[in-house]
């Protein structure tokens, strides 16, 4: 066990998640940003914890593509397997999305509490959220998203899709 964190450390992986995971999250977050102050333009203010899911939603998949190919490239360096490194990423932020829809209105509705964070209340709950996500990430990406010595070949259709 201590060779295999001595050897992610030493190969420089885990800093470079990190350091590329910054990016990401700088990248995934203006997203959301902007699309909650696009949508809290058009829905009621009492609605406003309910933004944050719609903005999410929105903001996923530019995100997840973003992270992909930041991660592909930079991080684990696969080579091939695009369209399948693709989906499992969408599986992984999916799975790790269903957390951020039940938390985020939850934190949101909280800060809305406190008068002096109101206004910037979806802002500072979709960074808490997010940031509790990092590690789970990082650790499915690893086993599951991007796993060395994969064949590079593309997806094989099957027959539910042929």
């Amino acid at each position: 066990m201590k060779e295999r964190i001595t050897s992610i450390f030493q190969s420089g992986e885990f800093v470079r998640f990190l350091l590329v995971g910054v990016c990401n999250t700088l990248f995934g977050y203006g997203c959301y940003a902007a699309f909650v102050a696009v949508y809290k333009h058009f829905l009621p203010q009492h609605m406003l914890y309910l933004t944050v899911d719609l903005a999410s939603i929105t903001a996923t998949p530019l995100g997840v593509t973003f992270s992909f190919l930041t991660y592909k490239f930079f991080v684990f360096k696969t080579k091939g397997n695009y369209l399948r490194e693709w989906l499992r990423c969408l599986m992984v932020y999916g799975a790790a999305s269903l957390p951020n829809l039940i938390l985020l209105p939850m934190v949101t509705k909280l800060l809305m509490m406190v008068h002096s964070v109101r206004g910037v209340a979806p802002y500072f709950a979709g960074a808490i959220v997010m940031g509790g996500v990092a590690l789970f990430t990082y650790v499915a990406h690893k086993k599951f998203s991007f796993v060395p010595g994969e064949p590079t070949q593309p997806l094989e259709p099957t027959g539910a899709l042929s």
